[in-house]
């Protein structure tokens, strides 16, 4: 039971290497409008998917829209304990982020091609950051159980729309599952086995 050498930055799967985070807009006015998933449930799995881009040390890119530095717009707190009080993020008056230019050279600067993307709501602020990356030739990885929009229809059409331009709708466990891939990775296993048992999965032997 030998395993491959990891592979580099040209890795056709999400690896630490090749992957970046960005999550945008999960403030409280625009979680307490999502209507397309229980607000609870949506923390919760957007607060996941921010543990696991630190468990891998994936660059986080943060981002708000009219924060403008009062606490109460900014970042839900279960979101910046995980990133740090101290982590940067970038306010903005675009509702597509990837118009605003210190979000957008946040965004390019770790040179990776691959974005991983949590944003409020499914059909502006992820649907548009969305396809201008793909544009510019990036390939970017939703995560639908991390997402949500003002009713269902309005999600379920917005996901249908960056799939059909491109986009690689992922879930929580393919996105852990893809970032470990190797139980012989020792040092991130036990953090694999943590959030997958906190998100009903299992545990390894």
């Amino acid at each position: 039971m030998t395993s491959m050498d990891k592979r580099g930055k040209d890795d056709e799967l999400l690896s630490p290497s090749n992957s970046l985070l960005t999550i945008i807009d999960f403030q409280p006015l625009q979680v307490n409008s999502i209507g397309s998933m229980k607000h609870a449930d949506l923390i919760n799995n957007a607060t996941m998917v921010t543990r696991v881009a630190k468990l891998y040390k994936l660059p986080i890119i943060l981002t708000t829209v009219r924060a403008n530095g009062k606490a109460e717009n900014d970042t839900i707190p279960s979101i910046k304990k995980v990133v740090g009080d101290f982590h940067p993020s970038y306010d903005r008056t675009t509702i597509n982020a990837w118009e605003d230019k210190e979000f957008n050279r946040a965004i390019k600067a770790p040179n990776r091609k691959k974005i991983i993307i949590i944003a409020l709501w499914t059909e502006a602020c992820l649907t548009f950051p969305t396809l201008d990356a793909i544009k510019e030739g990036y390939e970017v990885y939703p995560v639908v159980d991390a997402v949500g929009g003002t009713s269902t229809l309005a999600h379920q059409t917005a996901l249908r729309r960056i799939e059909q331009a491109g986009a690689h709708l992922i879930t929580i466990p393919q996105m852990l599952c893809e970032l470990q891939r190797d139980w012989n990775r020792t040092e991130t296993v036990t953090g694999f086995n943590k959030l997958m048992t906190e998100n009903g999965g299992f545990t390894t032997m």
